[in-house]
């Protein structure tokens, strides 16, 4: 096909007609070449501000009072602005002002909820804005509108006058366009107008005004109208859609191209397409006063339409193949525009006949026929194979001129690609490698569209299975997380393979086993329990070979750290009239999300941190805590004489299943859960131990809290504890009880749970372990239900961001018991060991039975100098059980009896905290 003027023309145009000239002086150095609009939550946006990408303005009309020439006011959609506009400052040549609504990937435009007003400015732009309001130019000069679009379904109005010269509105949608008062030289070209019942566009007293590849869609009296002294007006290729409807007044016969006996002097038009009418009387042109019903009976009157299209019907759309408005336009007409209202260039549709002039290729109205090739699709039928192996690739396209496409197949090997019209190619690969084979399909017009995929080209060896395992943790603490604890996750990428892997089966040495997913290597299996296991994988692949490797992998629980929660009770089978019977194992579901209102808590929780209460007991009796599906520990936590009431805190391991198991040894009792915070991998806060430090003691002040009475206790930012802790782990002792009664501590003092952590009696020292929130100030508080008990407070660790050590929860498990080695004297030190050589503190059930005197033992890091706080309270005929959180040297901690009389001592390991 012979080169056509379309080209040459078409490029001129990108200089005269897309925009205004670019700022070719730079701005002062004090003013910036951009401001910023921003109205999106987060964007910290206010219009008494700069203006710049950190500090935006909120509105468009604030940017519009400041602006200057050569500025550039960039807008950033997705929530829509309030508050019209109105601009009354102008440019200059060389430096126009523009607004600018800038993109965002699957995002909408910018939206103006408002008016967008240009009065007495000339060298103006606005690009890519949707206005609900509309845009009205006034006494403006040199002013730009493009890509003014369409807001959700509603179209933008338009009017040009007050003597508006040089006016051009390009590539927009817009409603009932109105070019009047006077304005010269407007411009309408590539654009959408109409969808209403009044004229799509209406020229009047508006001269030289230029109509080119517009589509226009309306109804009466006429569709596209020129009147009053609108002389020198240019109609040319433009597509006018009539849509009428009853509503018209029935007196005016409607009118698809209308140009009134005063403004028919000087004026042109040509290359217009007209659709057929659906329904009623009309004519096709109103010229000078006359009535024509085709463009030959125009041409004959006056000399215009001389290349006009008048179709039957408008069911024949504007982008199909046979529509005449396809390479039929007139390239050489005013204010023809190279690319159409989508940004798509001129394209030479290869099926249709190029029937514009000199031969040209470009459309009528505002949309241009392409290609719309976006999409190459591949598919090979050896992406996985052994060198050597021939690999044949098919390929197509959504091209809608495919005869037209070539295909270019780069096998991604270093070999020179294969360059065919052809839908497939064929290639062997020499060396192995995981080649990136890249196909692209290009047309006649140069659009390009490309795909990529990997083909393995594998060494020619056997079959041999081979994976990599590693803990499954959670990345986060969101209520959404459903990461298990003992989650084990195996990846058999490591397998070499010639040909395809058709099956993967891990046995995961435990009963369990699971297939891999076609596409996916990897597999996740949760564990009841922690220990080493024997895990296999067997593999065949698509030639039918198998293999198969196995190795022994140990299931632990992993390091983690803190979150605190408000304290709320979680169970107490006094309500639920569920006591607990000896023998019988209780499951305690844990909550996970929203299950308990405003406390919010992963499903992820590798342990939980509970204060557990045992009342009502009808007998000497004790309880046990432990994983759901484990096995029972031959452990206690808490130990409870009959008639009597004992507490005390318990950090468990979490079981599959998401619940903990407890259990009483014998007899009957009323069972109370009160959670208090949990441990899990990659969340929470890091602990620090310290030495049992003395916080608060009030029989040296303040005197013996009261019954229904609260006092707040500085916990933080004192005793070393720093500031930023989140929690502190404390040890409360109750002496001189009144009367038996409960004591809360808690974070906020405006909040009280209905939960409890110690239990004081008359005539007994009680201590209990509690890990409690840091509430303002660094405090918490401290309430007790009645009588009175003084109160003494040790501090044994905190958890802080900054924290020095994780918590690797265990299954409980018994570490020493003096009744198998000897009494603990008076005034002696016993040291546990078998606690790892890297832990720098431990959690501890540690209990003293068969105690001859009262008195307390202290536990604290072997070795270290010993503190003068005490861990847990003995007295004579009890057992007393603490959960005691100590500093660690050399994996051992000592434990020291006082003078109060000889006893035996009970140790048992809950977790470890660990460094790293």
């Amino acid at each position: 096909m012979r080169p056509t003027r379309t080209a040459a023309l078409l490029t001129a145009g990108l200089v005269t007609v897309l925009g205004l000239p670019a700022a070719s002086t730079a701005a002062a150095a004090d003013t910036p070449l951009s401001l910023y609009v921003n109205n999106l939550d987060g964007s910290g946006c206010s219009d008494t501000g700069a203006g710049s990408r950190t500090a935006p303005f909120c509105t468009i009309a604030a940017a519009a009072r400041v602006v200057q020439p050569g500025q550039t006011v960039r807008i950033t959609p997705g929530k829509r602005y309030t508050g019209a506009v109105t601009l009354d400052r102008s440019g200059e040549p060389g430096k126009p002002i523009t607004f600018a609504a800038e993109s965002l990937p699957g995002v909408p435009g910018a939206e103006l909820a408002a008016s967008f007003t240009l009065t007495g400015v000339s060298h103006v732009a606005i690009t890519g804005l949707g206005v609900f309001g509309g845009v009205q130019v006034n006494r403006a000069h040199h002013v730009e509108l493009d890509r003014i679009k369409a807001v959700r379904g509603t179209l933008t109005g338009l009017v040009v006058g007050d003597g508006s010269t040089n006016v051009r509105v390009t590539r927009s949608e817009v409603r009932e366009a109105r070019i009047e008062g006077g304005a010269r030289g407007t411009l309408l070209g590539r654009n959408v107008l109409g969808g209403g019942l009044r004229p799509a566009l209406a020229v009047t007293d508006a001269p030289d005004t230029v109509v080119t590849n517009n589509t226009l869609d309306g109804a009466c009296p006429a569709i596209l109208s020129v009147s009053g002294a609108s002389t020198g007006a240019a109609l040319f290729n433009n597509v006018v859609n009539p849509r009428w409807d009853a509503r018209c007044d029935p007196a005016v016969t409607p009118a698809a191209i209308e140009v009134t006996r005063s403004a028919a002097a000087g004026a042109r038009a040509d290359h217009n397409l007209i659709h057929g009418l659906r329904q009623g009387a009309n004519v096709k042109y109103r010229w000078a006063g006359t009535d024509h019903q085709t463009p030959a009976a125009l041409r004959a009157a006056t000399g215009q339409g001389a290349h006009d299209v008048l179709t039957p019907s408008d069911e024949i759309g504007d982008q199909m193949d046979a529509s005449p408005a396809v390479d039929s336009a007139d390239a050489t007409a005013p204010g023809v525009l190279p690319t159409s209202i989508e940004g798509v260039p001129t394209s030479d549709n290869p099926n249709t006949p190029n029937t514009g002039t000199d031969g040209g290729y470009l459309d009528r109205g505002a949309y241009e026929m392409h290609d719309h090739l976006t999409e190459v699709r591949v598919s090979a039928d050896n992406t996985w194979a052994p060198v050597g192996t021939t690999v044949e690739v098919r390929a197509g396209s959504d091209s809608r001129w495919s005869g037209e496409v070539t295909y270019h197949y780069d096998f991604g090997d270093g070999t020179a690609p294969v360059v065919t019209q052809g839908h497939s190619a064929r290639h062997v690969y020499t060396a192995p490698c995981a080649c990136v084979m890249r196909v692209t399909a290009v047309n006649r017009a140069g659009t390009k569209a490309s795909t990529e995929q990997t083909v393995r080209a594998n060494p020619d060896t056997p079959l041999t299975a081979g994976f990599t395992t590693g803990p499954e943790l959670p990345t986060s603490d969101s209520p959404v997380s459903s990461v298990r604890p003992l989650t084990l996750r195996v990846d058999t990428a490591a397998t070499a393979a010639p040909w395809p892997v058709r099956s993967a089966r891990v046995d995961f040495g435990d009963g369990h086993a699971a297939d891999t997913m076609p596409g996916d290597t990897v597999v996740r299996h949760t564990y009841d329990r922690p220990g080493t296991y024997t895990v296999a994988l067997t593999v065949r692949d698509s030639a039918g070979a198998e293999s198969t490797t196995g190795r022994s992998v140990k299931v632990d629980y992993a390091p983690s750290g803190y979150l605190a929660a408000a304290p709320f009770r979680l169970l107490d089978t006094r309500t639920t009239g569920t006591p607990l019977r000896g023998g019988q194992a209780t499951p305690v579901t844990l909550p996970v999300g929203l299950a308990v209102p405003d406390h919010p808590l992963s499903g992820s929780m590798a342990a939980a941190v509970l204060n557990v209460t045992v009342t009502g007991a009808t007998e000497d009796t004790h309880l046990s805590v432990w994983p759901s599906g484990q096995p029972r520990p031959v452990t206690s936590n808490v130990n409870v004489r009959a008639g009597g009431t004992s507490s005390n805190t318990v950090t468990v391991p979490v079981g599959a299943d998401g619940r903990i198991s407890a259990q009483l040894n014998s007899g009957q009792a009323a069972l109370v859960v009160d959670f208090a915070g949990y441990y899990q991998p990659g969340a929470g806060q890091r602990f620090t131990p310290v030495a049992p430090t003395r916080v608060s003691d009030t029989r040296a002040a303040g005197g013996p809290l009261g019954a229904d009475r609260t006092r707040t206790v500085k916990v933080a930012g004192v005793n070393g504890i720093p500031a930023d802790a989140t929690a502190v782990a404390l040890n409360l002792t109750s002496t001189g009880a009144t009367e038996s009664s409960h004591v809360i501590a808690y974070p906020d003092p405006a909040k009280r749970p209905t939960t409890s952590n110690l239990n004081p009696e008359p005539g007994r020292d009680k201590s209990n372990q509690a890990i409690v929130p840091v509430g303002p100030n660094g405090t918490i508080t401290l309430y007790t239900n009645t009588g009175s008990t003084h109160l003494v407070l040790d501090a044994v660790g905190y958890y802080a961001k900054n924290g020095s050590a994780l918590f690797t929860p265990a299954a409980p498990k018994r570490l020493a018991d003096t009744r198998t080695t000897g009494t603990l004297a008076p005034g002696a030190t016993t040291t546990v060991a078998g606690l790892p050589a890297n832990a720098v503190g431990a959690v501890l059930n540690v209990t003293a039975t068969d105690s001859t005197g009262p008195g307390f033992l202290t536990v604290y890091g072997q070795g270290a100098a010993r503190p003068d706080a005490s861990s847990l309270n003995t007295r004579p005929g009890d057992t007393v059980p603490n959960h005691v959180t100590t500093p660690v040297n050399n994996g051992r901690v000592d434990i020291w009896n006082s003078y109060g009389g000889s006893t035996h001592v009970v140790t048992d390991l809950l977790g470890c905290f660990t460094q790293g």
